[in-house]
């Protein structure tokens, strides 16, 4: 499987690779002994001292219990737990300066015929209010029959607004173009694929805070990848999705089914710290974009070296709570621990 590139100004090769480590981790190999220093004649294999710092960091989303969110916590008031057991904040910050690294992930399979204009429009808004020239970086790419990159990260705002632009309704399951990535089934929405792809070709190379945005009503027909498995690779890749759920039902309806997508997006977000946001009719789109915005300049970043220092690539549960009030707290539920 690939993900298949449509730069609009270069084309690059984009080869599978597996999926990135879920904490963020340092190696540094020395050559054993004091410099200038002779090894013995009798020395084999050159031996080395490794050296392993592993630092898991979670952002967070604190909300009063009617919704306002609170910018101004600090760090003691933070409590933070791996499979129950209380971890020591190594370090505390307001993510609101930190850069940010996004992938912009449009549905343009048929479902989206009425409300792809105001995803188009409303994005681009987005991104001159949040984007900032030479610090962060976004990507765009679109999904249907296939998944195609076709902007790959850049700061260029014009040169973003032009790839979103250039994302057009292709496809479903009486679809001209046939896709690359091979089917059981028929259907042209490969919501699933769109998300491994970009958590496993894009992301994982990246470091700092990263965001997928799903433009999507979470209707997936005809991938490969299975939903957790997707939601796996999201989870190694330190990857936060946000989903905007902006959907047509009747568009379903019309067709003798039922609508089923936001479960999907649920899960995508609740368990990777984002969250869905639900736009019931077209011309909301622009205060989901805002609640976006918003989020993304009141995150906090707890960072912290796990008690349990076992690399056995197992999942560990993470809690965070803040003392002395009634919040609502927005993280992700957990990492993969490196494996050796």
């Amino acid at each position: 499987m690939k993900l298949r590139d449509s730069h609009l100004f270069a084309k690059i090769a984009v080869g599978i690779s597996a999926a990135a480590l879920g904490a963020l981790f340092l190696c540094a190999d020395e050559p054993a002994g004091v410099a200038g220093q002779q090894a013995p004649s009798n020395a084999g294999a050159v031996q080395t001292l490794k050296v392993t710092t592993e630092v898991v960091n979670v952002y967070a989303i604190v909300r009063e219990k009617k919704g306002r969110l609170i910018p101004d916590l600090k760090q003691e008031d933070f409590q933070l737990f791996e499979d129950g057991g209380q971890q020591t904040i190594g370090y505390f910050s307001r993510e609101t300066d930190t850069p940010l690294t996004m992938g912009i992930v449009v549905d343009t399979s048929p479902s989206q015929v009425r409300v792809l204009g105001v995803e188009q429009e409303e994005a681009k808004r987005f991104l001159r209010q949040v984007m900032r020239p030479k610090k962060d970086l976004v990507c765009v790419i679109h999904f249907d029959l296939e998944v195609e990159l076709i902007q790959d990260f850049s700061d260029n705002l014009s040169y973003l607004a032009r790839a979103i632009d250039g994302t057009v309704i292709r496809g479903g399951a009486s679809g001209p173009l046939p896709s690359p990535v091979p089917t059981s089934s028929v259907g042209g929405t490969h919501l699933y694929d769109a998300v491994y792809l970009a958590a496993t070709e894009m992301m994982k190379g990246q470091v700092g805070r990263k965001v997928l945005i799903l433009l999507s009503d979470g209707v997936d027909q005809g991938s490969t990848i299975e939903r957790d498995r997707a939601i796996e690779a999201a989870q190694k890749a330190d990857l936060i999705i946000y989903s905007v759920d902006v959907s047509d039902p009747s568009f379903y309806w019309r067709r003798g089914g039922g609508f089923v997508g936001t479960s999907s997006l649920k899960k995508f977000s609740e368990q990777t710290g984002g969250r869905v946001i639900h736009v019931d009719r077209p011309e909301k789109t622009a205060a989901a974009f805002q609640e976006l915005a918003d989020e993304l300049r009141t995150q906090y970043l707890l960072g912290y070296s796990p008690a349990n220092t076992r690399r056995d690539g197992s999942f560990r549960e993470i809690r965070v709570k803040v003392r002395g009030g009634d919040y609502k707290i927005q993280a992700r539920n957990g990492y993969y621990a490196p494996a050796e």
